[in-house]
């Protein structure tokens, strides 16, 4: 069995976004050679998170109105979390959207549902975080 291992990079300049990240996974795979597999991705930072949704800007509208209402930012004493830092809402955000996804790995690519892209959330942004991409197979 074959296993490859990188981690990506990001850095937005806002608290929150969601940044599709399939291109980058698929280069991975590529880059990986596995035919025949899995594919983990990861967020390596507890305020941000890794799912698998549709790229469409009204339903990323839709997860921040959805997740400001589950978890507001402010005011920020309303979390015991909140002491040195204010982003006790980032930790719930996270918690909520996920960690990880497994996709599985058919010919070389991703089998991924028609409408169905890999995404980055950030949810207390403004500092570089990372992804782990783990793909095994053959």
């Amino acid at each position: 069995m074959k296993s490859h291992r990188k981690e990506l990079w990001f850095q937005v300049n806002t608290r929150r976004a969601y940044i599709n990240i399939t291109r980058e996974i698929e280069a991975e795979l590529f880059e990986s050679g596995i035919q025949e597999g899995l594919c983990l991705v990861n967020a390596m930072h507890i305020t941000a998170s890794v799912f698998i949704n549709d790229d469409e800007s009204g339903l990323h509208r839709d997860f921040e109105r959805w997740l400001e209402r589950l978890a507001p930012e402010k005011p920020y004493d309303q979390y015991d979390h909140n002491g040195y830092e204010d982003n006790g809402d980032a930790h719930l955000k996270r918690q909520i959207m996920g960690r990880e996804v497994v996709v599985a790995v058919t010919g070389g690519q991703l089998d991924l549902g028609p409408w169905e892209q890999i995404f980055y959330g950030e949810y207390d942004g403004k500092r570089r975080k990372r992804v782990l991409v783990k793909i095994i197979g053959e």
